[in-house]
């Protein structure tokens, strides 16, 4: 795992077409940007993992039902 150092408004590239920004730090939280192209899926984990369950199990998670 590569780890990185950045600073508000900073950013990091992944390949060419991909760039992440740090948005916001406050507190214990960092809030980030992410310019990517449309065909490039961006979630948070916990997100990702409830799609891949339910394409598993055909149940619906609950952060399907959280809208």
């Amino acid at each position: 795992m590569l780890v990185l150092s950045r600073k508000k408004d900073e950013k990091i590239i992944i390949g060419d077409q991909i760039k992440v920004m740090v948005i916001e730090i406050r507190g214990d939280k960092v809030r980030l940007g992410i310019d990517a192209p449309k065909e490039v899926t961006v979630h948070r984990e916990e997100v990702y993992e409830a799609i891949k369950r339910e394409q598993t199990t055909g149940v619906p998670s609950p952060i399907d039902s959280a809208d």
